[in-house]
């Protein structure tokens, strides 16, 4: 009997049997497809993601070693070398603050600014794809339940037409109400957890970001304070308003002297 049973189970498993995937595509209704073209489209963006974001992540704490050492010392160019030859948003950065750096003079909050729009680039960048998995992850299960709906309705127009409650009639339209609801719950716990995993992986991203734009501050100010790096501030022109009249108006100047 064990010996059976493990043949019927290999069947299963094979598709050999009624139970096969096809079997249970086809048994599940229009509503089939679009849950199927989901799941593609997820394992797309799934692969694509996770390839992006272990090259993005790849030796991330060794570019901010690297470079770290090599500015300290002075070796700016060799800097960027380094940052030029690492893909990857720590890279970026880096490489957006030392290209200023290397010019000696820079403009107050031109390099904070300029560490910031990159960063803001470069996060778009990461965080594309995830609206994706977010959007599957939640209408995956609902058309799941649209399809059981639309079984249900199957078996009771079935019991309608027939006027009688015929196991066999009803049968059709419980299968396809199941079948949808476990493969839009099939696809959306995967792509879930997936969603998630990629969250917590741009997390540490996002603070490797960080930790570089805070480094190249930090290199800015230790060469400003040793004269290396002029720092360019911008006079602050004040103007003067008037009492009388609007304000870009000149002050005038009230006689006291004798009316002639």
């Amino acid at each position: 009997m064990p010996y059976l049973w493990g043949v019927e189970k290999k069947e299963f498993l094979l598709g050999g049997s009624q139970f096969g995937l096809l079997t249970l595509f086809a048994g599940g209704g229009a509503m089939m497809y679009p849950l199927v073209l989901c799941s593609l489209v997820a394992m797309g963006v799934i692969i694509a993601k996770g390839w992006t974001l272990w090259l993005a992540n790849r030796g991330s704490k060794k570019i901010l070693a690297d470079v770290e050492e090599a500015a300290r010392a002075g070796r700016i160019d060799e800097a960027i070398q380094i940052t030029t030859e690492k893909a990857g948003p720590t890279a970026a950065i880096l490489l957006s603050g030392l290209r200023r750096i290397r010019l000696g003079s820079v403009n107050e909050g031109e390099l904070p600014r300029a560490v910031s729009t990159t960063g803001a680039i470069e996060l778009g960048f990461l965080e594309r794809g995830l609206v994706i998995l977010a959007t599957v992850a939640n209408v995956a299960p609902l058309m799941g339940f649209l399809g059981t709906v639309a079984g249900m309705i199957m078996a009771f127009a079935s019991i309608e037409a027939d006027n009688s409650v015929d196991p066999a009639l009803v049968a059709g339209g419980i299968k396809v109400a199941l079948l949808t609801t476990a493969t839009g719950l099939a696809i959306a716990i995967p792509v879930n957890i997936a969603y998630n995993y990629f969250v917590t992986r741009i997390d540490s991203l996002i603070l490797s970001m960080e930790q570089g734009t805070q480094q190249i501050l930090n290199l800015a100010w230790d060469m400003e304070r040793e004269g290396k790096l002029d720092i360019v501030r911008k006079d602050v022109v004040k103007r003067k308003f008037s009492p009388v009249g609007s304000a870009s108006a000149p002050f005038t100047k009230e006689s006291t002297g004798p009316v002639a």
